[in-house]
Order: structure tokens, then sequence, then C-alpha cells
């Protein structure tokens, strides 16, 4: 989900009517047996950005400049078809300005298999998307 980054700077009190309305949309995707990952994402005044260049990995610490939308969160979701997820990204309750990018996860069957050969043994069997937390 991309978001204004405006968003971070909202006193969280002000957002409960938001925040209730989110919750009640993980629920219906909880209850529908599809959801299988979704974290909401710290402000890119936390984050660094790793760029890549011709002398090597190169640190950039947040915020980054001139942003006018940040990746806010995602939702990773088990459906059966393109046109289902489509239906679920459009019952998110998201203010205006605000966007849902749909995507796939890569599958081991959308890989060559020679790629793969290449790379090695690799299991069919879909990995952990998201870590466990300490608390």
């Amino acid at each position: 989900m991309r978001v204004d980054p405006a968003v971070y700077d909202r006193e969280p009190a002000s957002e409960t009517e938001a925040y209730a309305a989110m919750g009640r949309y993980n629920e219906e995707l909880t209850k529908a047996g599809i959801l299988l990952a979704l974290d909401g994402l710290q402000p890119p005044s936390e984050g660094e950005r790793i760029e890549f260049g011709p002398g090597g990995a190169t640190v950039v610490d947040g915020p980054f400049a001139e942003a006018k939308e940040v990746v806010g969160g995602y939702w990773i979701i088990d459906v059966k078809s393109h046109d289902e997820a489509v239906e679920w990204a459009k019952r998110v309750p998201a203010r205006g300005g605000e966007a849902i990018e749909l995507r796939r996860v890569f599958e081991v069957a959308d890989y060559d298999p020679a790629g793969l050969e290449a790379h090695g043994e690799l299991s069919s069997q879909p990995s952990q998307q998201t870590a466990a937390r300490d608390a």
C-alpha cells in the first residue's frame, strides 16, 4: 500500500477510526482464510536505502528527499484468481490519494528449470515470509 509520507506525522489519537477500519478489513481477510502475512511499515525516516552502483553498495539514511508516496504496509494473500485479488484490494479502507499495488509472488513454477538447476535445489513449499519477532 502506497501512502503519503505525511500519514506518519498524524497523531495516533486522531486516527482511531482509520485503525478500526483497517482492523476490520484484516479480520475479514483472516476469516476468509486467505491472509498469509501483513505488516505496517515504519516511516522512511526510520529506514535506509541500499543503492548499488559501480563502486558497490552505498547506504542512504532516510528520510528520502521529495518522496511523494511511500510503501506504508503490505498484505500477502492466497486467492484463487487475479480477479479475486483485485476485489479484495478494492475493499481496502484507503484514503484519497493512497494506492494499492497488486503483484503476484513468484512461485517455483514461474522460474526457468535450467535457472533453478543452476541455483541448486529449491523447495516447492512456500517460505515463511514474516519472521517471528522477539517480544
